[in-house]
């Protein structure tokens, strides 16, 4: 939705500037726990309510999340609630991740596979990727029995797909042409 991520790019951007000055890891993981909590229904339905006062749900929101939470973390969460923006959160913390990544030279990669990748096997795949993406990478693997063997790499927008469906089908196209 791109009204939501033209919403949560200023929010993003203000928060990285904040974060940008002490441990950019523990704030990432800090906005990570903050969209989870904002994406959830129940959450967003009280959100929502006129019943509840708006410090109500920023303080429920700031209970929920682990890690202690630094004033201006605080102040972020109550000025969000404020606005009526506490939607826009997940994408907030969507947009702070990439900004993260841009600064670490580092991107985000989803690699699907048709068998579980794990310890030295996905750690090989993705030195190999690095190398051909010629940057930082950070996997998130999932398992897709339907590639029949073979990987889907997605950084960013390239995608790279050496499954056997995806051969099958150029095989299939080249046959019928």
């Amino acid at each position: 939705m791109a009204e939501l991520a033209t919403i949560a790019r200023p929010y993003a951007e203000a928060l990285f500037r904040v974060a940008e000055t002490g441990d950019l890891a523990a704030w990432s993981d800090l906005v990570q726990d903050l969209a989870q909590v904002a994406g959830h229904p129940e959450v967003q339905s009280l959100a929502l309510s006129p019943k509840v006062s708006r410090d109500a749900v920023a303080d429920l929101m700031l209970s929920v999340v682990k890690a202690p939470v630094p004033a201006q973390v605080q102040n972020f969460v109550r000025m969000i609630v404020a606005n009526h923006r506490i939607e826009a959160l997940p994408e907030v913390a969507v947009q702070f991740e990439a900004l993260k990544n841009a600064l670490e030279g580092a991107a985000d990669v989803e690699i699907v596979s048709a068998f579980p990748l794990e310890g030295s096997l996905l750690d090989e795949l993705v030195v190999g990727l690095e190398r051909r993406f010629k940057r930082k990478l950070k996997p998130a693997v999932s398992v897709d029995a339907s590639l029949i063997g073979g990987v889907r790499v997605t950084v960013g927008d390239e995608v790279l797909d050496t499954s056997v469906r995806a051969q099958l089908a150029r095989m299939q196209v080249a046959l019928t042409a």
